[in-house]
């Protein structure tokens, strides 16, 4: 793994599950605005505005490095007759509505980037963990748990960046440094748009929005049938932390609710 150029800062922006609006509030913050990269770690397209926040993305040009996600996989597969159904329901809408070179786009992202980050050294980015797309650790997953998600990663690799459970958080295992950002479109526990800006450290941030018109702009504009249930249940975060984490238990290893 040859990690060459350094940068001073990157945001780094998950699970943005097709929220135009919450991803332009992102994008607006000044520190985003100025950082070198910005690293997108999945789970991008998959929710009511999927074209669209694609677009706004590759306008970006150089700056955004792309990973893929589960759900982003799960989009390809359905457009490519690969799988019948996609366990979100709106997942189905999402698929449908991408062009053919956005599939494209989607398909070919990778797993997982490595960049050097001048405060952090090389830093690893993934969706989920290193070793798969939809796998769950969480901010109290036991030792062990963590000493087999990280047991491929390279030894120069001093912090792991990952998604997938739409709950921020930082702490250490097994000597390395783990962030995970939050989710962008699709908050659990607290309203707001959740992202991370890296450099010299992990700064975990929210950026507030107006989520009232948010709500009201995806009902207007988006043709999924029950887009007001979907945007007043996400947006607002009506999904709590200690529900997302019961649901995720089983598989972090733990017994179930």
């Amino acid at each position: 793994m040859a990690v060459s150029e350094e940068y001073g800062r990157v945001a780094v922006l998950s699970d943005i599950h097709g929220v135009l609006p919450a991803l332009e509030a992102v994008l607006a913050e000044p520190e985003v605005a100025a950082a070198d990269r910005i690293v997108v770690t999945g789970d991008i397209a998959a929710g009511p505005q999927p074209a669209e926040v694609l677009d706004l993305l590759r306008g970006l040009g150089d700056r955004v490095r792309w990973l893929g996600g589960n759900a982003d996989r799960e989009l390809v597969e359905f457009r490519r007759g690969e799988r019948a159904e996609i366990p979100d329901p709106i997942g189905v809408f999402a698929a449908r509505a991408l062009r053919a070179e956005q599939v494209d786009l989607l398909a070919a992202l990778p797993a997982t980037v490595t960049l050097r980050i001048r405060g952090l050294g090389e830093v690893l980015f993934c969706h989920a963990t290193p070793r798969d797309d939809e796998e769950v650790v969480l901010v109290d997953s036991r030792p062990d748990r963590w000493a087999e998600v990280l047991g491929g990663v390279p030894p120069g690799v001093g912090t792991v960046v990952c998604g997938h459970t739409h709950m921020p958080y930082v702490r250490l295992a097994h000597g390395r440094l783990i962030v995970n950002p939050g989710s962008v479109g699709m908050p659990y526990g607290r309203p707001g748009a959740h992202w991370c800006l890296l450099g010299p450290g992990a700064d975990l941030r929210v950026t507030a929005y107006d989520i009232p018109a948010a709500v009201a702009r995806l009902t207007a504009d988006c043709a999924y049938p029950d887009i007001a249930a979907w945007a007043d249940c996400y947006l607002r975060a009506r999904v709590t932390d200690t529900e997302a984490s019961a649901a995720f238990g089983p598989r972090d290893g733990r017994p179930g609710p």
